[in-house]
């Protein structure tokens, strides 16, 4: 049993991959947890019309907010769409009426706590009825985190088959044998990206449409745009786990990429919201593929939007697509010098 011991130890302090994947990368990953999910420096911005009562003006100003005084002529709602404001606060017979762009957790909790603690003192009991432009205000959680569940699902999925496919495709000697041959590298690439690529088109349309017809997900816009984000986001995939599977040995060190390539994607999915992350970790989203095909689709499944305002999230999922299927291109440079 000692020798055993003694083997296994002497086998993990040479696997220094393994050996980061536990001591390194989990510390790593709650740092970035801890950052994500400490203290946020987000400060909720709150309108309110000229007739708003004075007295709970004067209290949500000793709140950690921005107040804007709106005249009655100015458009609300079109303030809430373009951000300009956070929540819109109305008084009611029985309470305030918030009106809000979408379901988001951190600042409904956020503007829903210093209204509260605002009214304490002239109004405890008065009620909060929360209205979303965006989104359905009594919606299931499937249906109004569904973008995040599509994209980071598919991905992930995409990114494990495609990697470990690749991994074997190269531990069975197919690739080298394959580099023997006239074919460049960026055929050789071309070719098992487009390959493993209609597979995983193949598996966006299937989602996306079972997803919409069997468990009935609310789609407010084109069921067609979905799809390109979709397979934009699926290509996206295919492209990183071939890049990764060429620094892998088998199938379990993909596995063991999944921390590192995946697992920070998902803070940005759209689980936590971007505009609230403090420290500039914000900054970080614009390199991740998932941040963009998950805005992407939240901006058609929930608000509707056409292809005029998403093209730029296409554009960099397609950007992306171009600088791994580059990298991938280079990285076989070990395999063969052209």
């Amino acid at each position: 049993m000692i020798s055993l011991i003694i083997r296994i130890v002497k086998q993990m302090i040479n696997d220094k991959r393994s050996l980061a994947l536990i001591l390194i990368v989990p510390v790593l990953l709650l740092s970035l947890l801890y950052l994500l999910l400490g203290d946020s420096s987000y400060v909720p911005k709150i309108a309110v019309n000229e007739s708003f009562p004075s007295t709970i003006l004067s209290e949500l100003k000793n709140q950690d907010t921005e107040i804007i005084i709106l005249e009655s002529s100015e458009n609300t709602e079109q303030l809430v769409k373009n951000n300009k404001v956070d929540a819109f606060l109305e008084i009611n017979n029985v309470g305030i009426d918030i009106k809000m762009l979408e379901v988001n957790s951190v600042k409904v909790v956020k503007i829903t706590d210093v209204i509260k603690k605002a009214m304490t003192n002239v109004n405890p009991t008065g009620s909060l009825t929360i209205n979303y432009i965006y989104g359905q205000t009594n919606g299931s959680t499937f249906d109004n985190l569904g973008y995040m569940l599509l994209g980071v699902l598919s991905f992930f999925f995409v990114f494990l088959i495609s990697g470990i496919s690749f991994v074997r495709e190269r531990t069975t000697g197919t690739m080298e044998r394959l580099m023997l041959t006239p074919i460049k590298r960026s055929g050789v690439v071309a070719g098992y990206t487009l390959g493993f690529g209609i597979f995983a088109a193949l598996q966006s349309v299937i989602i996306v449409l079972y997803t919409k017809y069997i468990l009935k997900m609310e789609f407010v816009g084109s069921v067609p745009l979905v799809i390109l984000i979709m397979i934009l986001l699926a290509f996206t995939a295919v492209s990183m786990g071939a890049l990764v599977s060429i620094f892998a040995n088998s199938e379990f060190q993909v596995v063991q990429f999944i921390p590192v390539f995946i697992v920070p994607q998902i803070f940005f999915s759209g689980l936590i919201p971007v505009d609230t992350l403090p420290y500039g970790l914000s900054n970080l989203a614009y390199i991740m593929p998932v941040y963009y095909g998950c805005t992407a689709l939240q901006n058609v499944l929930i608000k509707g939007f056409g292809i005029e305002k998403i093209w730029r999230y296409l554009l960099m999922l397609l950007i992306f697509i171009v600088i791994l299927f580059i990298f991938n291109t280079l990285a076989l440079k070990k395999y063969r010098k052209l």
